[in-house]
């Protein structure tokens, strides 16, 4: 699969993720198609996630992998992974174990509708 990802540099994107081998990766619950979050994931991240069945991600701001529960306990049990169709992002069904956003919430995205 990390062959099929698309990561080459593009000089329109303002965080230089392309060109780190950075692709974005949706998590989902697997059963309810609940978006959860999204984080960014390389080679090795997807190596790893695949490889152990739990969700790992790159940490940009720190600079490191970071596996989803190892510190809060909010473990991302990986049911599969699928790559969309122009292969920029992937798409992380997960059984996810309690909050999935750093704030304590469900979802990262329930702060509300923008625009109508």
């Amino acid at each position: 699969m990390a062959a099929r990802l698309k990561r080459s540099p593009d000089p329109d994107d303002p965080l230089g993720c392309a060109g780190r081998g950075l692709v974005a990766a949706i998590a989902q619950q697997h059963d309810t198609g609940e978006v959860l979050m999204m984080a960014w994931m390389d080679d090795e991240a997807l190596h790893r996630t695949l490889t152990t069945g739990r969700a790992t991600y790159w940490s940009r701001s720190r600079q490191e992998y970071w596996v989803k529960g190892d510190t809060s306990g909010h473990v991302q049990r990986v049911k599969e992974v699928r790559l969309d169709c122009d292969g920029d992002t992937l798409l992380v069904k997960v059984d996810q174990e309690g909050a999935a956003c750093h704030t304590g919430a469900r979802t990262c995205f329930d702060d509300g509708l923008l625009g109508a």
